[in-house]
């Protein structure tokens, strides 16, 4: 059997996922509609192995970070794997090697893409052995993939995606070629763990009728990108994020992801969208770090965002791209 090498994009939800019922395999509260990132990408090699156990190690090459996993994250990305054997009734070993093209445990949703990536990769290796096994259907797939992290499950679609309960899939909506920036303001490991958060948002005041809100706003904001109301749409995405931060700021106990420069840039955005009644969708993950969408007729805009940011931050800029196109 030949090594896979598969790649997977990272994606940026625009109403959240935010909590999830206990014990389900990561079934969300609420749904979540999410921009696929396709720059941003974890490749994953899978390559049979002589030897007991399956082993994870980083994929070296020069245009990836040097990705480094805790034994605990190993541990997390092998499980996932071994479930995946089980599944198609695969035996032997494997050596699973990854490697982001961004840094990752930064708010940058690597896990997002890592477990996709791992579940494509998976899926082609396992259907050379057992053709008659759960196939490459996307919706299998996604649902599989969700097993491993929640978020993930929604890097297999473009460039639109929304994640209900078992599975995500397409959305027809507009402007499928955004222009993106990241304006990493900090790009060390997060303190407090998307799972961990997961778990703590349970504890706000604030997460009563948390669902009813996501809900309304998933609602309106697919309206509002279907009908080109841009100011709209925008005002949807900086609620929805500031209503994530505001659980994790009123949890118990309290954590925080939002820095000086994280409020800084923030600041700057919305200075910025007052002077010319126009500008990107704003949005944070669980982490300090700003994303920006802009439409793909807003070149200028975005050039300038970059300049401005790239000046004081690392400021990752892509333009907008065709989904599957990378």
């Amino acid at each position: 059997m030949k090594p896979v090498l598969v790649s997977a994009p990272s994606n940026i939800a625009l109403i959240k996922y935010m909590g999830k019922i206990e014990n389900s395999g990561n079934k969300p509260t609420n749904a979540s509609l999410s921009y696929t990132l396709e720059n941003l990408r974890t490749f994953v090699r899978v390559t049979p192995i002589e030897g007991p156990a399956d082993q994870w190690k980083p994929l070296v090459r020069e245009d990836l970070e040097k990705l480094e996993l805790s034994e605990k994250g190993q541990q997390r990305f092998l499980k996932h794997f071994q479930n995946l054997k089980s599944k198609w009734e695969v035996t032997g070993s494997f050596l699973i090697e990854s490697g982001n093209n961004f840094p990752s445990d930064c708010g940058l949703a690597s896990s997002a893409s890592s477990f996709a990536a791992l579940t494509l990769a998976a899926a082609e290796m396992f259907q050379q052995i057992k053709p008659h096994g759960w196939g490459t259907d996307k919706r299998v797939l996604s649902e599989l993939s969700r097993q491993g992290s929640g978020s993930s499950c929604r890097s297999l679609f473009s460039p639109w995606s929304l994640w209900q309960e078992e599975y995500a899939q397409p959305m027809n909506i507009p402007h499928a070629d955004m222009h993106h920036i990241v304006v990493v303001v900090e790009a060390s490991k997060k303190e407090v763990s998307s799972s961990e958060a997961h778990k703590l948002v349970t504890t706000s005041p604030r997460f009563d009728g948390r669902v009813e809100r996501a809900e309304m706003r998933l609602r309106d904001l697919i309206q509002s990108l279907c009908f080109d109301d841009w100011h709209m749409a925008r005002q949807i995405v900086w609620d929805e994020f500031i209503d994530m931060h505001r659980l994790f700021e009123t949890s118990q106990p309290a954590f925080s992801y939002m820095t000086d420069a994280s409020k800084k840039v923030l600041a700057d955005c919305e200075a910025l969208w007052k002077k010319w009644q126009d500008g990107p969708l704003v949005t944070m993950d669980a982490g300090a770090n700003v994303h920006m969408l802009f439409r793909n007729d807003q070149k200028k805009s975005f050039e300038m965002y970059r300049d401005l940011f790239s000046k004081e931050y690392k400021t990752l800029a892509f333009e907008g791209v065709k989904a599957g196109v990378h």
